[in-house]
Order: structure tokens, then C-alpha cells, then sequence
């Protein structure tokens, strides 16, 4: 308890600080606003989604593309094997999810080769039909940051300049950490659910009326259905709503009160 008062009063401290200094850093482009997406996107995990019933213009659909798992010098692919249905114009984010010693136990090499190997299957998934966006998910430990930003860098590079790129990010990256500046993405969505040993202090943190500290972790946020917080967050702001069994028309129809 003595621990965890004592980070949310560093937290505290630092907001005054930290606001004034993101304040005179250049904004980063924000492509998702660029591109008019919708405001509420829905995650789209490893099991069958039959989302035809979405309304295209109050929902895109971040869907969990493949998962790459890092061991020794190579990237194991794991692709999609669930079905997902959703209306033709809907629009779809592409999430790769990335495993590594932290998941697995085995060791990786984090090499330029294996950063390439990484690179290619994700650049294929923006050929994927009603692909219009990317998202990588990739709980990278402290050791691994350096070669992640190399890894955004080479996908910020490579993919088409109209195309939004996304990462989430532990809600702790943006309230106390600082790792996150200057990443070539358009956002890192904070993702305020499943935060294990952070969760009470990042929820004080939040329902105290706080905001993210970090500027990339301002334009969006992630949430569970099982798993309500209050915040005072914009209303406005992008939301990615995470859903712990296939999503039905009533889930969404809570959802769709909200946006209107």
C-alpha cells in the first residue's frame, strides 16, 4: 500500500512538468483523424466474429491479423485461423501481435534480420481486404525498446504514407514513463484493463480526473467490457473497447448509445 501511494504521488508530481514540456513538442501527425475513422473501434481477437451487423460509420474493427513470436534469430508466424465477418465498407486495422522471451522463455536475438523478418509479414497485412490501418501489440520489456523503435521506424518507412500506424501500450508507459517520445506512430493507445500489478494506482491515477502524460497516448484509449472505469477522459477521444467472448449485437448496441 506504502508503495503504491508513494508512485501515484511521483505520478502526481510530475504532470505539471511533463504537460509543459509536451506542450512545446511538435505535434506528430495524426493519420486515424486525417482519415475520418470512427471514434469507437472494436477488437477483434483469436475466435469467430461475425460483426455484420456494425454500422461502418460508428465503428472500424481492429482484428488480430497473426501473431509473430521472437526466438533465437528467427520469427515464428502465426497466422489468423478464426473466421471474421463484417460489412464490405467497414473499416479494419490490421494488429500483429508480437511474443518474445518475456511470453515464451526463450531467448531472441533482436537482430536487424529479425527485425526484417518482422517488417515483411507485417507489411503483407495491409493487403489484407478493408485493411486500412496497422496496429502492433508488443509488450516490449526495457531491453527490447531499442529494437522495437527501430522496428516502428522501418514500418513507418515502408508503408504508405496515408496509412495510420498504431501501438498499444501499457497504461504505465503513459503516466510514468517517458519511452514513448518522439515514436513514429500515430498513436499509442493506453490500454486501462488487465493492468496486474499497476491496476489501483493507475485507476486512482485516472478517477482522481488525470490525464495521460505522454502526447501519443492522448488521441486514443483501450477498455474492456468486463472491466468499467471511470474517468474523465474526452468523450471524444478514439476508443478501442476490448470484449472477452464474441461480440453480439447488444454489446454493441450499449456501445453505439455512447457515440450517439
Amino acid at each position: 500500500m506504502r508503495s503504491n501511494t508513494k508512485l501515484l504521488a511521483l505520478i502526481l508530481s510530475g504532470v505539471a512538468l511533463s504537460f509543459s514540456i509536451s506542450c512545446a513538442k511538435t505535434e506528430t501527425r495524426n493519420r486515424f483523424d486525417e482519415n475520418q475513422f470512427p471514434k469507437r473501434i472494436l477488437w477483434a481477437w483469436e475466435r469467430p466474429e461475425d460483426l455484420e451487423f456494425v454500422d461502418p460509420r460508428k465503428f472500424a474493427v481492429a482484428f488480430l491479423a497473426q501473431t509473430l513470436v521472437l526466438k533465437n534469430d528467427d520469427v515464428e508466424y502465426k497466422p489468423r485461423r478464426q473466421p471474421l465477418k463484417v460489412k464490405p465498407d467497414t473499416r479494419l486495422i490490421a494488429v500483429t501481435r508480437i511474443e518474445s522471451e518475456k511470453t515464451t522463455g526463450a531467448p531472441s536475438a533482436l537482430s536487424p534480420t529479425q527485425r526484417q523478418k518482422l517488417t515483411d509479414f507485417v507489411l503483407k497485412t495491409t493487403a489484407l481486404n478493408n485493411v486500412a490501418a496497422i496496429q502492433i501489440d508488443f509488450d516490449a520489456v526495457r531491453s527490447e525498446r531499442d529494437f522495437y523503435r527501430l522496428l516502428l521506424q522501418d514500418l513507418r518507412q515502408k508503408l504508405p504514407d496515408n496509412v495510420p500506424l498504431s501501438m498499444t501500450a501499457l497504461a504505465s508507459f503513459c503516466v510514468g514513463d517517458r519511452w514513448l517520445d518522439d515514436l513514429p506512430v500515430d498513436e499509442a493507445v493506453p490500454m486501462i484493463f488487465r493492468m496486474g500489478a499497476d491496476s489501483k494506482t493507475i485507476r486512482t491515477y485516472l478517477t482522481m480526473g488525470n490525464d495521460f502524460r505522454e502526447p501519443l497516448c492522448r488521441r486514443s484509449y483501450g477498455v474492456a467490457l468486463d472491466e468499467p472505469i471511470e474517468t474523465n477522459l474526452p468523450l471524444a477521444r478514439r476508443k478501442y473497447i476490448f470484449n472477452a467472448r464474441s461480440w453480439t449485437a447488444k454489446d454493441v448496441l450499449i456501445l453505439q448509445d455512447e457515440v450517439q
